[in-house]
Formats: structure tokens, C-alpha cells, sequence
């Protein structure tokens, strides 16, 4: 495959700005679609222009919000707008970035967002895949810094077996360069982490002094146990190991 037009939803955010990266450093061209540069995927501004004369879409794009209403709205409004403006610029490969262990877990609303882009883009239009990829290297950082109160942070004992943000930027800019697959294998990584002891691990390595308090809470709680968030059998395991990646915890 020679060099490919490509647009990225969600370019500005951790996974979105990596996977441009990754397009560019193997000479593709790469269309950054964010509310940002002007693209709204929530009322459609500047998304037909964007989308000219590009090959595939990446969708990385990310929701903050605690709402299950909400999040569903937001995922399923943005994917119903970009997947009709891809029908109409002609793209042919629509390339999702979803979490393993979505459908084995019911009541986290970013979940509950991510089932409705998977329904849309697998009934949709536009020839696709969804890969699922694991928890990511940072994730236990960021969940501490959601709870973080008076130098305590509460975090659940996830079993997650993570995956390194670049990695995660290759193998989506890998896939959006090659031919529709439907759904991909499970993609994590090398091994599995403990959540807790991640995070005193990822504090201690960015110098952050902060008391862990292990405890399920109203967003991850115990329908999250033992398994349910770690890979099938066949996962695709990517390369970068949790200690490697603490050596630059970024």
C-alpha cells in the first residue's frame, strides 16, 4: 500500500495525537479531525471538508463524562455523523479503537458509550474494524488522579494485563493502512498488572506522594473481578512491558 490519506477523530487527545504520529513516521498524510481544529463531530462542522479525498478513518476519540445517558448520546451522535460523512467522501476502511471486556461488563457508562460505536460502526455503511486493546500502561495514574483528595486516592484491584499508549498508536496505524478485518482479536500487553500496585509503582517512578486505598467504587466496581478485563486466549501481544514503559512514564 503506497502513502494513504488518512483522518484521525480524537487527533489532539493521548491516543489520537500518538496515532498521527505513527501514520506520519511511515509517510502517510494524516487529516486530525478535533473540535480543536474546527471539526465538530457532534454537529457535523467542517467534517466534510476533512474528510476529502481521504482512504480510512481512525477513531480514537475519548469521553470524560461519569453519565451513561450522556455517554451513549456522545459516542452514538459523533459515530452516526462521522460514518454518514465517510459514506459520502467515499472512505474505505473505518478503524475503531475499542476496550477489551466491554461486553462482560454492564454498568460503566464510557462502556456502555463504546457497546453503541461498536453496534453503529459493525451495522454501518463503511467497511471497518474494531480492535479491542486492554487497559493502557497510564491507566492507573489517571484513575488516581480522578479520586485524588488531600494526598489519598481510592483505587480498585483491577486484574489488567496493560498495554503502552505508542504501542497502541502502531498497531491502529498499522490496521488503518491495511484492508477491513471486522473484529479483530483482543490486543494487550505482555503481561498482567495488579491496578494498586501499578499505581504506587507509577507514583513512586514520577515522584508523586500520594496513600493508596484499595476499594471498588461506583465506576469500576466488582463486576471487574478476576478476569473480565484481561485478554482472550489469541490476544495480539504487543511488545512494551509495564517496567519498560516506567522508565519513561509518560
Amino acid at each position: 500500500m503506497g502513502t494513504m490519506r488518512v483522518a484521525v477523530a480524537g487527533a489532539t487527545g493521548n491516543i489520537g495525537a500518538r496515532t498521527t504520529a505513527a501514520l506520519e513516521r511511515n509517510g502517510h498524510e494524516v487529516v486530525r479531525i478535533s473540535r480543536r481544529l474546527g471539526v465538530d463531530l457532534i454537529t457535523g462542522e467542517g467534517l466534510d471538508a476533512a474528510l476529502a479525498g481521504a482512504d480510512a478513518v481512525v477513531d480514537a476519540m475519548s469521553y470524560e463524562g461519569a453519565d451513561r445517558d450522556d455517554a451513549v448520546a456522545y459516542f452514538g451522535t459523533s459515530t452516526r455523523n462521522l460514518l454518514a460523512a465517510e459514506e459520502r467522501a467515499g472512505v474505505r476502511h473505518h478503524v475503531l479503537l475499542s476496550i477489551v471486556g466491554i461486553h462482560r461488563v454492564d454498568g460503566n457508562a464510557h462502556y456502555a458509550g463504546k457497546r453503541e460505536q461498536e453496534r453503529l460502526v459493525s451495522e454501518g455503511p463503511v467497511p471497518w474494524t474494531i480492535v479491542p486493546f486492554t487497559q493502557f500502561h497510564d491507566f492507573a495514574a489517571t484513575v488516581t488522579a480522578w479520586t485524588e483528595q488531600d494526598g489519598t486516592a481510592t483505587i480498585p484491584p483491577l486484574l489488567v494485563q496493560p498495554i503502552a499508549p505508542d504501542d497502541v498508536a502502531d498497531v491502529l496505524a498499522e490496521i488503518a493502512t491495511g484492508t477491513p478485518r471486522g473484529r479483530h482479536r483482543d490486543v494487550a500487553g505482555p503481561e498482567p498488572q495488579d491496578l494498586v500496585d501499578m499505581a504506587r509503582r507509577t507514583n513512586d517512578a514520577r515522584g508523586h506522594t500520594v496513600k493508596l486505598v484499595p476499594t471498588w467504587s461506583t465506576l469500576l466496581g466488582p463486576e471487574m473481578a478476576g478476569n473480565v478485563l484481561l485478554p482472550d486466549d489469541d490476544a495480539r501481544i504487543a511488545p512494551t512491558t509495564f517496567d519498560e514503559w516506567l522508565t519513561d512514564p509518560r
